[in-house]
């Protein structure tokens, strides 16, 4: 069984900052998670899902524009685990974070965490 398992969200101030972490379990990534294009979408209520950051097998990176300079994705492929760090948040950015792991075949969701931006 397939899972994508998020944590770290949570509520924060202002110019806070969290770090969002997914962690990926099932045979499906045993031996081949590397290969996956790892991503952080959000959506925030009202609104369509949205992509924040995303690293391919390479490491290549990519970034909404309205984030780059303020979120760093990372991952570790011995641990099948992908994290995202996010700073001075605004209170716009409440929303749900999803992880999502891309094989260009395969499309795998994580249920998701809630990080609530408020004073």
């Amino acid at each position: 069984q397939v899972q994508l398992v998020e944590s770290g969200g949570g509520l924060v101030q202002p110019g806070g900052s969290l770090r969002l972490s997914c962690a990926a379990s099932g045979s499906i990534f045993r031996n081949i998670f590397s290969l996956y294009t790892m991503g952080w979408y959000r959506q925030a209520p009202g609104k369509q899902r949205e992509l924040v950051a995303a690293m391919d097998r390479s490491g290549s990176t990519n970034y909404a524009d309205s984030m780059k300079g303020r979120f760093t994705i990372s991952r570790e492929n011995a641990r099948k685990t992908v994290s995202l760090q996010i700073n001075s948040l605004k209170p716009e950015e409440t929303a749900v974070y999803y992880c999502n792991a891309n094989s260009g075949t395969s499309d795998y969701w994580g249920q998701g965490t809630q990080v609530t931006v408020s004073s």
